[in-house]
């Protein structure tokens, strides 16, 4: 069995869920994890924003303005009046509730609750349009098996034995179709895997049921060596290893949510990155495969802020930077890169909203200079140490292009390097006409 993702372009109109019929019907048994319509989770939130602001009005507005939008795609995606009427009945119960949150005080609680509407309607949708179509389909609701603990990361033993127990009691089907994003908390309210967490869903349920392979179908043919939105003739890689992908997922190769790979890479599951507007090319497979002696592709990660923290008490002082480190976890803050020298600290963040904070706890401990408007560019590929002549190339090609940072090291898989976002073309085509 088979595990295929579908992000919201791929089921973004009634047209491209029956080109994705297509796909998924190919006379094997297969799980379909959608995510929901392009442009649907935007419209959610912005409904939530008005929610909260309690203009009611406004946020009826929005809803009406989505309801009609789904009605219009009903219409085209059925051709019995059976399922015509099955489909608006379906979108009027899921906008009637969506519409009860306008009456009372609404939470971040209701606000997820209301996000998780888009996946319940397009694989609601996609069931009815296979039933409608002779396919001997069934619905899962992710809400059963899906689940994150009080840490907000999945809940693996809970998710494998309710994935195994719902498939079970739903044998003998040829496609089972769920929904990505959404899940459970360890309260049991209605949930999600934060954006791109439909990637994280497929991989969850590869891993949990050993499936074959796990498919993610995009507008994309697989991962390029380079951004082709900076760099003109890219090509897509035929075959990546986990430590590859999971380093281009993270440092900008926006094809692959990062925390995608993991559970693929532990259940030693092949990933497989496609195109649903070309599916005849090959794409990426991603797998335990590393191919040596080469440079694969660079990525380049945007909004970065870079955070220097000099003082003379750090040399030679032991616990200086578990004392720094402390201040990004009060702050739930995660750092990308770090350099180190006898009397300061460099590190990296992407996530700016508690900055200020950071800032002034730092300044307990030295000088802190902030720069921000920054950009990491990650060159991937098998770069151990005892490779010669890689590093050469990297900095030869940046020779004219002003360097903050540099990290090396801490795998052997990427060289990061940190430069001020109006040189990032630049640093992209010249590595690639370099290292390529």
């Amino acid at each position: 069995m088979k595990v295929l993702k579908f992000g919201g372009t791929s089921v973004g109109s009634a047209t491209r869920m029956k080109e994705v019929a297509e796909l998924v019907c190919n006379g094997q048994q297969n799980i379909v994890v959608l995510s929901a319509m392009s442009g649907t989770t935007n419209s959610l939130v912005e409904i939530a924003n008005y929610l909260y602001k309690q203009n009611h009005e406004g946020a009826n507005e929005l809803i009406s303005k989505l309801e009609q939008k789904y009605y219009g795609e009903v219409d085209s995606l059925y051709s019995t009046d059976e399922y015509k009427q099955k489909g608006k009945e379906l979108i009027e119960y899921h906008f009637d509730y969506i519409k009860s949150f306008t009456i009372d005080m609404f939470t971040a609680f209701e606000e997820k609750a209301i996000l998780a509407q888009g996946e319940l309607i397009s694989t609601a949708m996609f069931h009815y349009f296979l039933e409608e179509s002779g396919t001997k389909s069934t619905l899962l609701s992710a809400l059963d098996f899906m689940r994150i603990d009080k840490q907000n990361e999945p809940d693996l033993p809970y998710i494998k034995e309710n994935t195994v127990k719902t498939l079970k009691e739903k044998e003998g089907f040829d496609i089972y179709v769920t929904q990505g994003y959404i899940c459970r908390n360890a309260f049991g309210e209605i949930d999600n895997l934060q954006r791109g967490g439909s990637d994280y869903t497929a991989s969850l349920i590869g891993a949990a049921i050993s499936s074959d392979e796990i498919q993610i179908w995009t507008d994309i043919d697989g991962m390029h060596n380079n951004d082709p939105r900076f760099v003109e003739k890219t090509h897509s890689i035929a075959n990546l290893s986990y430590d590859e992908a999971a380093e281009l997922a993270y440092f900008g190769a926006k094809i692959l949510h990062p925390t995608c790979v993991l559970p693929a890479k532990i259940g030693g599951i092949p990933v497989r990155l496609l195109n649903t507007m070309e599916p005849k090319s090959p794409g990426t497979l991603i797998s335990a495969k590393q191919e040596k002696n080469r440079i694969t592709a660079i990525a380049a990660k945007d909004n970065i802020t870079a955070i220097k923290i000099k003082s003379g008490r750090m040399l030679l002082a032991y616990g200086f930077l578990r004392k720094v480190f402390e201040i990004f976890e009060t702050y739930k803050t995660p750092i990308d890169m770090i350099t180190t020298s006898e009397v300061g600290v460099s590190v990296t963040i992407d996530e700016d909203k508690h900055l200020n904070d950071i800032v002034d706890d730092l300044k307990k401990f030295g000088t802190v200079d902030v720069d921000t408007k920054q950009v990491i560019i990650c060159v991937v590929g098998d770069l151990i140490a005892e490779t010669k002549g890689y590093a050469d190339k990297i900095f030869n090609a940046l020779n004219n292009i002003p360097i903050r940072m540099i990290s090396y090291g801490g795998s052997n898989y990427n060289v990061s390097i940190l430069i001020d976002e109006k040189y990032k073309k630049e640093a992209l085509n010249v590595l690639n006409d370099n290292l390529f």
